[in-house]
């Protein structure tokens, strides 16, 4: 088990942030998360408070795309959990969830924060795109950190996470009206 750096089990939270955001900028990898169910329950946590937030600050997300997303989310999991078990290195999953689901917590707060700081003075046009290209930088932090639990290539993972991306559109476009 590797340990977080500065980690001290009365205060996980901090550490375990601040390897998210060394994770969402490409320079560590899930194997920086020490395996533990505290963290994970953590990592959680922090996804539904960003998912929650989304839903009370963004007109457009009602609680059907709520519930959709949850859906979505667990589909990607189911995948990303079943090609490490696959690929032979089982200890590796709850580190990988912690960081997939951690990293895209973290993702969707900067996406909360960009488009309520941005909507009143650029319009919904340019905040919208900036908002999209937050939210698209979950693909390539995806396929980093499956890249790294597999140990593969990057490339290999960003093609897994563009399939995961796919499979979750689909998903998303199957659950919601029209």
């Amino acid at each position: 088990m590797i340990a977080l750096p500065n980690y001290r089990p009365s205060q996980p939270l901090l550490p375990l942030l601040r390897t998210l955001v060394d994770i969402t900028l490409l320079r560590t990898g899930p194997e920086s998360i020490p395996r533990s169910a505290i963290l994970f329950a953590l990592a959680l946590g922090l996804w539904l408070f960003s998912s929650l937030t989304v839903l009370s600050l963004i007109e457009q997300y009602d609680e059907q795309d709520f519930i959709i997303g949850l859906y979505t989310a667990l589909a990607g999991i189911v995948v990303y959990s079943a090609l490490v078990v696959a690929a032979g290195h089982a200890a590796r999953v709850l580190p990988t969830l912690t960081a997939i689901l951690g990293c895209g917590a973290l993702i969707s707060l900067a996406f909360v924060v960009e488009f309520v700081l941005f909507m009143p003075f650029f319009g919904p046009t340019v905040t919208g795109i900036v908002a999209q290209l937050i939210l698209l930088w979950s693909v390539p932090v995806e396929g980093h950190i499956i890249a790294r639990a597999l140990d593969r290539h990057w490339y290999i993972g960003i093609v897994i996470a563009i399939g995961v991306f796919v499979l979750q559109y689909v998903i998303y476009s199957a659950m919601a009206p029209a």
